[in-house]
């Protein structure tokens, strides 16, 4: 009975209140990260490390993930899709070069050479926004 008097909403956010402090940086840190790890790996053959390197390398993908997709649902806005028409398009494939088929799921140079390469075409957007 109470349930239905005091329905609650789980939401989420980038922080606790609309902070307007956006960055593409965030994603390109842990990115970074990302490359790091698979070049650490390369080098190294004992399998501890490698399954704490999988499941960090993971976890930084996701944070990737994050970051982007919080700067495109909140910090761009129409007028900016409008202006800058390959943003849909950077976005939808930056975040796959982080997902499963991309960074999550291999361990691939290249792919995390491609992720920064996106990160940089939105950050390179993102500044011209910013001083507009």
């Amino acid at each position: 009975m109470l349930s239905r008097i005091f329905r609650t909403t789980e939401v989420s956010a980038h922080c606790d209140l609309p902070c307007g402090v956006y960055d593409p940086a965030q994603a390109r840190i842990e990115a970074e990260s990302i490359k790091a790890i698979i070049a650490k790996v390369a080098d190294n053959d004992d399998p501890d490390f490698r399954t704490r390197a999988v499941v960090i390398k993971e976890q930084r993908s996701e944070l990737v993930k994050h970051h982007l997709w919080v700067l495109w649902t909140d910090y761009f806005k129409p007028p900016h899709f409008e202006k800058y028409p390959q943003l849909h398009t950077l976005f939808n494939e930056a975040t796959k070069l982080a997902g499963a088929s991309g960074t999550k799921g291999e361990f691939d140079a290249g792919k995390a050479d491609e992720l920064l390469a996106k990160i940089d075409e939105i950050a390179a957007i993102f500044k011209e926004t910013k001083a507009a």
